[in-house]
């Protein structure tokens, strides 16, 4: 049997969790040296969970003209295209 459209999980959707497994916040704990191998895995200590933000690079003003550049440059070969287009028509 196959699973419905809406109910399937993309990847785009799979953002962060703000829950740990008990392994991932044993991991942690044992990182930071706060849990050894024989303690007891009831009563943990909580975890905090680090949400990773992307932040945007800003961009120079250098970047913006070159930019400013190839998109003239772009419009003016595509006109010229049309218009080489247009003479072999004629």
């Amino acid at each position: 049997m196959t699973i419905d459209r809406s109910l399937r999980i993309r990847r785009g959707s799979m953002g962060n969790r703000n829950v740990l497994t008990r392994i991932e916040r044993l991991k942690k704990l044992a990182e930071m040296d706060r849990w050894e191998e024989g303690d007891s895995v009831f009563g943990l200590a909580k975890v905090r969970v680090e949400k990773v933000s992307m932040k945007r690079k800003k961009k120079s003003k250098v970047e913006e003209g070159e930019e400013e550049l190839l998109t003239a440059e772009g419009a003016e070969g595509a006109e010229g295209a049309d218009d080489a287009s247009n003479a072999s028509e004629e």
